[in-house]
């Protein structure tokens, strides 16, 4: 059973209804079952849940979404940096927190990455160019993995990978080491040696056709 955290808006829309809803790209449970595991959705919840929610998972994913709110890096909003997402930023905090402590295998995604670097200290770069091109619309460039991580022992060659961003890791958090960059030098994967199975991807998955970095998480949570 593998946990995907959601988004929270307001005035979805489906149907003939406009209605508050939590949400997620269908790729985020598509990828999961693909790579044989179940998937389960966690909107945003009192952060004092977080244990006992991760506590009933195998695996858990913190999925894509908005930027983090800059104060929980220690740093004043910049003008490119999108609006707060409180509600997503303390659950999914808690999310971390229960998972790094209960030892269950975690999976960053975009922010999701960011939010496990920050959760363990570190910072974010606020603005980069050159990884969302186009507005609303997913591109690709490659990534090169660092010989020995947990990810290279995934994914061994350089790949192409579908990428929407416009921050990225700065500082790492403490315990984090860098296991992929890009091109131009930007973190684009990190992991936790100390605590099992931990991995945070800057690219999205989800989608694309790799199931190798899921399928790893899902084979880490079934042991």
């Amino acid at each position: 059973m593998i946990g995907v955290s959601t988004y929270l808006e307001s005035g979805a829309r489906w149907g003939v209804w406009e209605l508050d809803a939590a949400l997620l790209p269908a790729g985020y449970p598509r990828l999961v079952q693909r790579a044989g595991g179940l998937a389960a959705m966690l909107p945003p919840d009192d952060p004092a849940h977080a244990a006992a929610a991760v506590a009933r998972l195998d695996g858990l994913v913190i999925a894509g979404g908005p930027d983090v709110e800059p104060v929980r890096y220690g740093a004043e909003r910049e003008p490119r940096t999108g609006p707060a997402a409180r509600e997503r930023d303390a659950w999914e905090l808690a999310l971390i927190d229960a998972a790094l402590d209960a030892g269950v295998p975690l999976l960053g995604i975009c922010r999701g990455m960011q939010l496990l670097n920050v959760a363990l200290g570190g910072t974010l770069v606020q603005h980069i160019d050159g990884h969302a091109e186009v507005v609303g619309v997913f591109g690709s460039h490659t990534v090169k993995p660092v010989p020995g991580s947990l990810y290279a022992g995934l994914v061994p060659e350089e790949s192409s990978v579908p990428t929407y961003h416009h921050q990225a890791v700065d500082r790492l958090g403490e315990g984090l080491v860098a296991s992929a960059y890009a091109v131009d030098g930007t973190v684009e994967a990190v992991e936790l040696p100390s605590a099992g199975w931990v991995l945070g991807v800057q690219w999205h998955p989800e989608m694309g056709e790799d199931l190798r970095v899921v399928r790893g998480l899902v084979r880490a949570a079934g042991g």
